[in-house]
């Protein structure tokens, strides 16, 4: 058994897919409205009663406006083929490292390209 929390987050950009075949439309420079879901678990509350403060998360917010925001995300993003998994697994190490979670908390990012669509890494 465990506690969950939830945060989301928003950006747009755009991205192409490499080593698609030339007619798959990702394979053309294209755009999304990204959603980003933040989940964060844990088995205990800290001493306030709280998986993680969610004013803690703010500094990933400010590094998502900042870095990848209406960016092309083949030139910005660090993190190899901008695929949504890609993304979601590159989001989740800023994450922690941005906002200091401990180990003692289970992390997992959410990718939304599309509304009916998400890729997800958990650590």
């Amino acid at each position: 058994m465990s506690y969950r929390i939830t945060k989301d987050f928003a950006l747009s950009a755009a991205h192409h897919l490499d080593g698609l075949p030339d007619d798959h439309p990702c394979s053309r420079v294209h755009g999304h409205n990204y959603l980003i879901r933040v989940e964060l678990s844990a088995p205990l509350l800290d001493n306030v009663g709280m998986v993680f403060d969610y004013n803690k998360l703010r500094p990933f917010g400010e590094w998502l406006d900042r870095t990848l925001d209406h960016q092309d995300l083949n030139a910005v993003a660090d993190c190899g083929n901008p695929t949504a998994e890609n993304l979601a697994r590159h989001l989740a190490v800023a994450l922690i490292t941005l906002c200091g979670i401990e180990r003692t908390i289970d992390v997992a990012v959410g990718v939304s390209e599309t509304p009916k669509t998400w890729a997800w890494f958990s650590s």
